[in-house]
């Protein structure tokens, strides 16, 4: 028994995504309203590889390494991990397991060019042998801990049949399935109907393997709507929850708040970011900024104000000045 049976249903699960689901961000979560499951950013096995083994870098000085560094308060909290080696796979896997992580999760659908030149992420759509070769790595490196993978519905075109059906016959213990295609990005609304497909597959071939959609969901109702409608057990949540670390919390509405407490949670997330985070620019923080601010009198003020900001204390100036008002 893994953790994927003992949650809820629908739960509720927060998508990793590069640059945003830190440390930081996550923490935010872990303690404002924390999703059902949390997912670190996708993280290199053969870089891990690279920088611990040939190279010989201290984990503590590993940039890599502190991608994947999580608190007790965000468990569950599944690393995921990407490559096109499966021997990078079952390292990669292995390295998670020792770190103490939930679960293992491979990312089969990002759409990064660089990614799918190394014949990583989406690009495994493209070839079903490798990828099913890849959650059989995992799944030696992973020991105990459970092995999911996110992708998406197809590379061109919705592939059901072909390709979430190959992969749901490798056995992953859950398969998250972003509703669009690679060629889509982002740029189209996701297509959940894809997802009931996926269930219909999987329970007419009686795996077990537990489904998670995702794509487009705006609000905890409107993500328990689609998971009934689709037949899955789980809702991912990606650009929904920017800028709102109460998303997922039953009881709090960022809507219902008032600007100056979203301003405490925005600099307390500033200076997480530096506590945990030091390897990393703090101009990456400014891709939140508009979402904290969002919907609130004077916004594109405060955003103007905000995207100067080159430290957590100068963001902390910005909001005191906005207390003052």
């Amino acid at each position: 028994m893994h953790f994927w049976h003992t949650l809820p249903r629908p739960f509720f699960a927060l998508a990793p995504m590069a640059d945003v689901t830190d440390a930081a961000f996550r923490r935010m979560f872990a303690r404002h309203g924390k999703p059902d499951v949390l997912w670190t950013e996708f993280v290199s096995c053969d870089g891990l590889w690279h920088t611990r083994e040939r190279q010989g870098i201290p984990d503590e000085e590993n940039p890599l390494m502190r991608d994947l560094l999580f608190s007790e308060e965000e468990r569950p909290v599944v690393a995921q991990l990407f490559t096109a080696r499966p021997d990078m796979m079952e390292y990669g896997a292995r390295v998670a397991r020792e770190l103490g992580f939930d679960g293992v999760d491979i990312n089969m659908g990002c759409p990064d060019r660089a990614i799918e030149r190394q014949g990583a992420g989406a690009a495994l759509i493209k070839d079903l042998s490798l990828a099913r070769e890849i959650i059989a790595a995992a799944k030696e490196g992973a020991g105990p801990l459970p092995v999911s993978v996110k992708t998406r519905i197809g590379y061109a075109a919705p592939e059901v049949a072909r390709w979430l059906g190959g992969v749901l016959e490798a056995q992953p213990h859950a398969l998250t399935i972003h509703a669009r295609t690679r060629h889509d990005l982002s740029r189209v609304p996701a297509r959940w109907e894809y997802v009931q497909e996926a269930c219909a597959l999987r329970d007419a071939a009686s795996l077990a393997t537990i489904i998670i959609g995702n794509g487009d969901i705006t609000s905890r109702e409107e993500g328990t709507c689609r998971a009934q409608e689709a037949g899955c057990e789980g809702v991912m949540v990606g650009r929904g929850a920017f800028g709102n670390p109460w998303f997922f919390s039953p009881t709090v509405k960022k809507e219902t708040l008032p600007l100056a407490e979203v301003l405490v949670a925005l600099v307390a997330h500033c200076r997480l970011f530096e506590e945990l985070l030091p390897h990393k620019p703090f101009h990456i923080m400014r891709k939140h900024f508009a979402s904290y601010v969002r919907g609130y009198p004077r916004a594109k003020e405060l955003r103007t104000a905000l995207m100067a900001c080159h430290t957590a204390d100068e963001v902390a100036q910005v909001a005191a000045r906005e207390a003052a008002r």
